[in-house]
C-alpha cells in the first residue's frame, strides 16, 4: 500500500467520521470525498427502522455540498429519512484486485466514502428540478439537455431528500500486496489486477424513430461523468 498522510479540511475530522482501522488511509479533503461521490453510481443508505437496522442500495447525485436521494413518496426509506433521523451513506469504488502470496494478505485497491447526517425533504419545485437533472447528469453526463422538460406532475410525484455533506470521510487503498517478509522469496506470482467497469455497445430502443443517430454522450460514455 502506498503510504499517505491524513488530510484535513479546515478543522479536525468529525469524531464519528474519523477512519480508525488503517488510519493512514483516511482522507478528509472535500475534493477527495467529492471525487469519489461523483464517480460512484450506487450508494448504500443505512438507518434504523422500527428498531431494526436497514441498508438500502439506491442512486444519488451531488450538487455542491449536498447529496440528493430520490424516489417514490411511498418509499419506506425516504419517508423515514425525511423525519430527520440519523443515517449513514456509503459509496465504494473498486480499483484493483490485490493478489498476494498468501490468502491472508489478499486485498483490494479501493476508494470509499462514509457520510453521516440528517436528510431534509425538498419542497421547492425549483430545487427538485435541479436535483432530478443532477441525477440524470450524474449517471450519464450530457443527457439532460436531450430530454423533454420534467413536468410539474412528475416533480410532485417524486420525493427528493437533501443530505448535507458535512460529517464525511474517505478511505483509500492503493499499491501492491503487503506480504510477510519471509513470503517474498516464494515462487508465487503476486501483484495487482486493475479493475474498472466499462460500458458495452449501445442497444437502441426498438421503437426509436428511424434515422436517429446514437448521441455522443452515449457513444463516449465513461466514469466519472465528463
Amino acid at each position: 500500500m502506498t503510504e499517505v498522510e491524513i488530510e484535513t479540511h479546515g478543522d479536525e475530522p468529525v469524531e464519528h467520521a474519523t477512519v480508525r482501522r488503517h488510519a493512514e488511509r483516511g482522507r478528509y479533503h472535500a475534493e477527495t470525498v467529492n471525487a469519489i461521490l461523483d464517480e460512484g453510481m450506487i450508494c448504500h443508505v443505512g438507518f434504523v427502522w422500527d428498531g431494526r437496522p436497514v441498508v438500502i442500495p439506491t442512486s444519488f447525485a451531488r450538487v455542491g455540498d449536498v447529496l440528493y436521494l430520490h424516489g417514490s413518496p411511498a418509499s419506506r426509506m425516504l419517508r423515514t429519512l425525511g423525519d430527520g433521523i440519523d443515517c449513514c451513506v456509503t459509496v465504494t469504488l473498486v480499483d484493483g484486485l490485490v493478489l498476494a502470496r498468501s490468502a491472508f494478505s489478499h486485498s483490494m485497491n479501493y476508494r470509499s466514502v462514509v457520510l453521516f447526517g440528517h436528510a431534509r425533504p425538498v419542497g421547492a419545485l425549483g430545487e427538485k428540478a435541479t436535483a432530478l437533472d443532477a441525477f440524470v447528469e450524474h449517471i450519464i453526463a450530457g443527457r439532460a439537455a436531450h430530454l423533454r422538460p420534467t413536468t410539474e406532475k412528475e416533480l410532485r410525484a417524486t420525493l427528493v431528500l437533501a443530505l448535507p455533506i458535512e460529517a464525511a470521510s474517505a478511505k483509500v487503498r492503493s499499491g501492491p500486496p503487503l506480504d510477510d517478509e519471509e513470503d517474498y522469496g516464494l515462487p508465487i506470482w503476486a501483484g495487482v489486477l486493475p479493475y474498472a467497469p466499462a460500458a458495452g455497445e449501445p442497444e437502441a430502443d426498438p421503437r426509436l424513430h428511424a434515422g436517429l443517430a446514437t448521441p455522443d454522450h452515449v457513444l463516449d460514455y465513461r466514469r466519472p461523468p465528463g
